[in-house]
């Protein structure tokens, strides 16, 4: 599964924010789904859950990203990520 890139920009209220959903497998076996997120430009906060298989974390992704689309969020498709802070 590709890392899923989501982005909400509200300029009124000077909100620049980003939020990234990656399935990755770990050292030892299992998988992990991480998250990280944060304003655009500096480094965000990262957490990783861990999950028995690949499938589990994959299943595990779309209901994530539901709920930050609720909030706000919206998906930017591969290759247009903005750096700017």
């Amino acid at each position: 599964m590709p890392a899923l890139y989501l982005e909400k920009r509200i300029p009124a209220l000077n909100q620049k924010r980003f939020y990234t959903i990656t399935v990755t497998p770990t050292l030892f076996g299992p998988w992990a789904l991480v998250r990280e997120w944060g304003r655009i430009g500096p480094p965000g906060t990262v957490r990783e859950t861990g999950f028995a298989s690949e499938h589990a974390a994959v299943t595990a992704s779309p209901s994530l990203r539901r709920r930050k689309e609720r909030r706000g969020y919206a998906l930017v498709p591969s290759g247009l990520k903005t750096e700017d802070s």
